[in-house]
């Protein structure tokens, strides 16, 4: 990535060489292309047919997460193919995979090069700015959006080390994790202030989504396609599970509680009938499928907005933090109270201090309040990590 270079005589070409870094020379070719005045899209790598037990390679060396990380650098759009591919090919399993390579583990027949070719384009279809449709073939057109291709989340940047996840709302990660109009999620600042190089840290928080659409949306299911045994995922939702069960615009609600109850709905945003199920549930149907992959569950209460009342934060009673710390307890995972460590520390400082901490009304931090914010779920998560 750097601009580390060693001088070689080219075996091939019987020439003295300077050779550089995989980011020198991808950097050169962004600044080829922007010279040009075109736009450059940087992909992550094609998916090799390698597996290990049940799950397959997702990404040969750092050579992904290094595009990913040249893709924030330059600012430019990121396409990542290799996570998209492996999860089609994991639920096509080993057999079927293998008639798509049929020469070795990194060729594909026409089959393969299809679904890689309509990967790209449900990602470009995704981007924001996007392509005019115009631009797409007949068969383009069919192909559906990645609609949260413009979000550029991460995955882990080495597959060698244990990752630590983050799910949740826009107090975790807002937008495209690039601090739009000031307001940033606590989960950008968790790898600063935690500083292991033991663990990755993957913030898959998507904005706007509640514990259940997130879900049905199929978010969980990615991140959870990328975990592994010995991995962690850190669950914090509630501040969008409060909206409406059923709407035109983004029906994303859940029922209060904590219970089995549900409510059946003709769902009036994608037109699709739905079971609705309550807070407790979704998160319990995540917990259950992370902790039967070995994967370690930590149950986060929600961050406070800026409410106050008599001169201090609000106190929640029989709400989301509540019903987070009994969804903690009945899974037997550990729980950080996120909503009462931060509330103490904004009561501390009092309404002045805490009014530079938010970048809008009541809900979205600042830059420093997020970095407050992740310095607490730092400080809970060393001794629960023995970071």
């Amino acid at each position: 990535m750097g601009d580390d270079s060693i001088e070689i005589l080219n075996l091939q070409t019987g020439k003295e060489e300077t050779v550089y870094t995989f980011g020198h020379y991808i950097r050169h070719m962004i600044a080829d292309v922007r010279a040009k005045n075109a736009v450059p899209v940087l992909l992550s790598l094609t998916a090799r047919n390698r597996w290990k037990s049940s799950r397959i390679e997702r990404g040969s060396g750092q050579y992904g997460y290094w595009s990913y990380q040249l893709a924030w650098e330059l600012d430019i759009a990121f396409i990542d193919v290799t996570n998209p591919m492996a999860d089609l090919l994991e639920q096509m399993g080993p057999e079927k995979a293998a008639e798509l390579y049929p020469k070795d583990h990194t060729h594909f027949a026409t089959e393969g090069a299809h679904l890689h070719a309509q990967t790209i384009i449900a990602g470009l279809k995704g981007l924001r700015p996007g392509l005019e449709s115009a631009w797409f073939s007949e068969l383009g057109q069919q192909i559906e959006p990645r609609e949260w291709a413009w979000l550029r989340l991460p995955f882990p940047a080495d597959a060698r080390k244990s990752s630590i996840f983050l799910v949740g709302d826009s107090t975790v990660r807002n937008g495209a994790g690039d601090g739009a109009n000031g307001e940033w999620g606590w989960g950008d600042y968790l790898d600063e202030k935690l500083s292991t190089k033991s663990h990755n840290i993957v913030n898959r928080a998507v904005g706007g989504l509640s514990s259940r659409t997130f879900v049905t949306g199929g978010h969980w299911q990615r991140a959870l396609n990328m975990m592994k045994a010995g991995d962690v995922v850190l669950l914090q939702f509630g501040h969008n599970d409060a909206a409406p069960l059923n709407d035109e615009t983004r029906a994303r609600g859940t029922i209060p509680g904590v219970g089995e109850e549900y409510e059946d709905i003709d769902n009036l945003l994608t037109g699709e009938a739905e079971r609705v199920h309550s807070y407790g549930w979704y998160l319990r149907q995540m917990i259950g499928q992370a902790k039967a992959r070995g994967i370690t569950t930590i149950v986060c209460s929600p961050v406070p907005r800026k409410a106050w009342r008599d001169g201090l934060i609000q106190e929640a009673t029989d709400s989301y933090p509540q019903w987070a710390l009994q969804v903690a307890r009945q899974s037997q995972s550990p729980f950080i109270d996120l909503y009462q460590l931060v509330s103490d520390k904004y009561n501390r400082l009092g309404r002045r201090q805490v009014e530079k901490l938010f970048a809008d009304k009541h809900t979205h931090t600042s830059k420093s309040g997020a970095e407050l914010n992740a310095e607490v779920v730092a400080l809970q998560l060393k001794p629960l990590l023995a970071l």
